[in-house]
């Protein structure tokens, strides 16, 4: 296969799916990973699609655009990790938590299926699986009804419905974006209703954000920045970035991520608890 036929695939696939994987390409065409990111590269200069760690998503950058679930998950892949790793520390067995949709919380999913006792409340469809193939038998696992989104979150009145009766110890929430002005924020409307169920139904409200989505601003705000008691981040946040939220969140802790995935060293925690 020519070099042109085979961009032009990796374009179809990157259409169908939200995203694609460089190891997986290269299994597919038969040809080298160094190939594939040659593709990629190729591809992003002319800007076809956004190349990411480990591989590729669209190219879309408006405030309604909403990748995929698996469009997110290739990337922030060692931020993520790392971001997860930390907050399973917040987790304590016996507790009722949630964890809203994304990828994030997909990540720190596979690091509870291990706490006993735990009740969880998800309106994502990849968490409930995570935790119902891989978790403890003493686990409970909620998945509220709703319509599904391209991110598989499930939204809308039956979710918001299930969410509002009930008493939450804490909750985990992925945002699409932060900002000073807007807030954490989500380019789904319906998304941003079902949020703020989840964080009106909760204790202590933990967002999960890798430092990407510093100034990024999806068209619906979940809550102001001063509602999040803890926010963890990795420490590639801008220095503009942790001043602000040093100021407005009630913990930043920030994480250091390796190559493999896993925080290394003691994490840093700015700002006063509030």
């Amino acid at each position: 296969m020519l070099a042109q036929q085979r961009q032009a695939a990796i374009l179809e696939r990157v259409r169908v799916h939200g995203g694609v994987r460089v190891t997986e390409l290269a299994a597919e065409f038969g040809v080298s990973d160094m190939t594939i990111r040659r593709d990629l590269d190729a591809l992003n200069e002319r800007g076809l699609l956004a190349k990411v760690h480990g591989g590729a998503t669209p190219a879309g950058t408006g405030s309604t655009d909403e990748p995929g679930f698996r469009a997110k998950s290739v990337r922030q892949l060692a931020e993520k990790a790392a971001i997860a790793d930390r907050a399973a520390q917040l987790v304590r067995p016996g507790a009722a938590v949630a964890l809203s949709a994304g990828t994030t919380t997909a990540e720190l999913a596979r690091r509870l299926v291990d706490v006993p006792g735990l009740t969880v409340v998800t309106n994502s469809l990849p968490v409930a699986e995570i935790l119902h193939a891989g978790g403890r038998p003493d686990q409970t696992v909620v998945l509220t009804g709703g319509v599904r989104t391209p991110s598989d979150a499930l939204v809308g009145p039956l979710a918001v419905g299930a969410v509002r009766a009930l008493h939450l110890d804490l909750l985990f929430l992925g945002v699409h974006g932060i900002s000073e002005r807007a807030g954490f924020t989500t380019p789904n409307l319906m998304e941003a209703e079902t949020d703020r169920a989840l964080v009106a139904a909760a204790d202590r409200l933990v967002v999960l954000a890798d430092h990407s989505k510093w100034d990024t601003v999806g068209i619906s705000s979940i809550v102001e920045l001063a509602a999040a008691h803890v926010l963890v981040t990795d420490d590639r946040l801008p220095p503009a970035a942790r001043r602000v939220l040093g100021e407005h969140v009630g913990e930043l802790i920030m994480v250091k991520a390796t190559g493999a995935g896993r925080t290394t060293g003691t994490p840093t925690s700015e700002g006063t608890a509030q």
